[in-house]
């Protein structure tokens, strides 16, 4: 089933992401980590369905998308870029496999760290958020999103690693073996892993010759 929303609000996160906020359907719900399909309420852009997480609450009275827009190419997310108040997204129902299952270490690649933001807010308003860790995973600085809110969220528990740019505060490298055995002393917790499939595979691998169980590593399918 399909359903026509109107933008109430966008703002700019970094150079690249910005926040949109939409209305929200009557009765329509989701679980914290889901996602849709979207498409733009434009001639020429209605089939054009790409998948984007939702970053509120379902609690919330609107929806919410932070979307990474890719200029190299003429698609969706760029054309997002362009989007103003009033113009109106497609939404299709909810789905997804990102979501909660106890206290463990979430490790995201870029525009990764979507599902998870929900995921926090949830657990920040529940009052369950201690013992949970965000590894976050960029090129630079200027690409990481919502930097000072996770920091604000999780503390010392918020980890930020840049592979392209040396910067206070930010750990340099890799999501390799190396760096997580530096940083997770306990592998029998849950891990959620999300961004650009080669890391995915790559991370799952390493966390499973760590010791993480299998079963216990959740992604995307």
């Amino acid at each position: 089933m399909s359903y026509t929303v109107k933008i109430t609000d966008v703002f700019s996160l970094t150079h690249d992401v910005k926040r949109i906020k939409t209305t929200k359907p009557k009765g329509y719900t989701f679980s914290p980590g889901q996602a849709t399909e979207v498409a733009i309420n434009k001639e020429g852009w209605k089939e054009k369905k790409r998948p984007f997480t939702f970053t509120s609450l379902p609690s919330d009275h609107f929806l919410e998308f932070v979307i990474k827009s890719y200029r190299d190419h003429n698609g969706v997310t760029k054309k997002v870029e362009d989007l103003t108040e009033g113009e109106e997204l497609i939404i299709e129902e909810p789905w997804g496999t990102i979501q909660y299952k106890g206290k463990g270490v979430f490790i995201a690649g870029g525009a990764g760290v979507t599902p998870f933001i929900s995921i926090l807010k949830d657990l920040s308003a529940k009052g369950e958020l201690v013992g949970n860790t965000l590894i976050f995973a960029n090129k630079k600085g200027k690409d990481v999103i919502m930097e000072s809110y996770f920091f604000d969220l999780l503390g010392d528990n918020f980890i930020s690693i840049l592979d392209q740019e040396k910067l206070e505060g930010h750990s340099f490298g890799r999501v390799n073996m190396e760096f997580l055995k530096e940083k997770i002393q306990d592998f029998s917790q849950e891990f959620y892993v999300c961004g650009p499939q080669p890391m995915v595979k790559g991370v799952s691998e390493i966390l499973e010759q760590l010791g993480a169980n299998p079963a216990g590593i959740t992604f995307e399918q």
